[in-house]
């Protein structure tokens, strides 16, 4: 499979949320490609766990980190500089769920959009210039959702975060294609339903309907060697022709005035069901 220049034999990626899941997939196949990696997780006995898994001995540091600590990231940056010498992908990739509806759990609220919104901030903001300044091929690869996109009821603190995921990536490519010789690039990852640690739920095998974390990380290294920004990836249950008709959905809610989230309003059901027919037929 044909890989971006940044991912190759020596060079290093840097993935928060390192310790299990979509990050830890990642981990294992940076390392495959010849690469180091940093992990960076805020659960200790799950990230000790994550090198025991990976052994590949001194390819791998393990950083303690909550991304949702600007000093904390900062950190992991200059530790990853010092072990390594240099960061070529790094993968804002920790989040965590359940915030809630509009109208409940404010410091829920707070603490999800600390980590989802400002983690990725945060690492954006450590990483960034320096990963330019370098002058050589480099990725910063931020793991959005469809719930950022699409926003369904429910929780809504969750979509929010992953919405200002989506405009901050947008706004960080805009930039970096904009700045003269960059050579670094930016890519919003949007999940399926993948099964992880956080969409388990106590599960201990994969629903018939989800991705593994594996199938999401050939995936998105499948896009970006094709060059592109948004990966949204399908699962056993939605397929590409499906999210982007959700997609123009939700877009049209705002160009022709629509209530928000029509297409969960019982007046718009019809309409909507008779959408998706005639869209993946044109």
């Amino acid at each position: 499979m044909p890989t971006h220049p940044a991912i190759a034999t020596g060079h290093t990626a840097v993935i928060t949320g390192a310790a299990d899941g979509i990050g830890l997939a990642a981990a294992r196949r940076y390392l495959s490609l010849g690469m180091t990696v940093v992990l960076a997780d805020i659960q200790a006995e799950k990230l000790a766990s994550a090198v025991t898994a990976l052994d590949a001995g001194d390819r791998v540091l393990a950083v303690l980190t909550d991304v949702a600590d600007p000093v904390a990231v900062t950190a992991l940056r200059d530790q990853a500089l010092a072990r390594f010498g240099a960061v070529h992908v790094l993968m804002n990739n920790a989040g965590m769920g359940g915030g809630g509806s509009a109208l409940e759990n404010p410091e829920r609220w707070r603490r999800l959009l600390e980590v989802n919104l400002f983690g990725v901030i945060n690492g954006v903001q450590a990483f960034g210039a320096m990963m330019v300044a370098q002058g050589e091929p480099g990725l910063i690869i931020n793991t959005g959702s469809k719930q950022g996109i699409t926003t369904p009821p429910g929780d809504t603190a969750y979509n929010v975060s992953k919405a200002g995921v989506k405009v901050l990536t947008e706004g960080l490519q805009h930039s970096l294609r904009n700045t003269p010789d960059c050579q670094v690039s930016a890519h919003l990852l949007v999940p399926g339903y993948t099964f992880t640690g956080m969409t388990s739920r106590g599960q201990t095998e994969k629903p018939a309907a989800a991705w593994t974390a594996d199938q999401v990380v050939d995936f998105m290294l499948a896009r970006i060697a094709d060059d592109v920004f948004y990966i949204i990836c399908p699962d056993n249950d939605v397929d590409p022709a499906t999210d982007a008709s959700r997609i123009r959905w939700a877009a049209e809610d705002v160009a022709s005035a629509r209530p928000p989230l029509s297409r969960w309003h019982p007046d718009y059901k019809a309409a909507f069901e008779a959408f998706l027919i005639q869209d993946r037929e044109r």
